[in-house]
């Protein structure tokens, strides 16, 4: 009996540590989701892949090229709000609305996105 208590005891904290692993790893504590910037902006690069999706995106800042790094939800979470791969292509305008990372660098968290294919929708 004292073996099969210990055996719970060990699996219900193996538990723990490990879901408070996968928690912590989809936290956006790093972004600042109480302020929205809107970008414009050419798209560099999108990676399609999990478990997030990626945009890389040029925009004029202070009339000069900076690249922003945009972070999306997975892509099929992505897929679910009705956005498909070839929906987002290199070389294409985006408008792009995101919550900005806490340390000021050129980083966004995607709320909304409008593409020649879609218009202000949740990303």
């Amino acid at each position: 009996m004292k073996l099969k208590l210990k055996s719970l005891l060990f699996a219900s904290v193996a538990a723990m540590f490990l879901t408070g692993s996968a928690w912590a790893h989809h936290s956006h504590a790093n972004y600042n989701t109480t302020a929205t910037n809107e970008l414009e902006g050419t798209v560099k690069e999108l990676r399609w892949m999990n478990p997030h999706t990626w945009i890389y995106l040029e925009v004029v800042d202070q009339g000069k090229p900076a690249v922003w790094v945009l972070e999306g939800g997975s892509p099929a979470g992505v897929q679910r709000n009705g956005w498909k791969k070839e929906d987002v292509s290199p070389g294409e305008t985006l408008k792009v609305k995101c919550n900005p990372l806490k340390d000021g660098s050129r980083g966004c968290l995607i709320e909304k996105l409008s593409s020649k294919r879609q218009t202000d929708k949740d990303y």
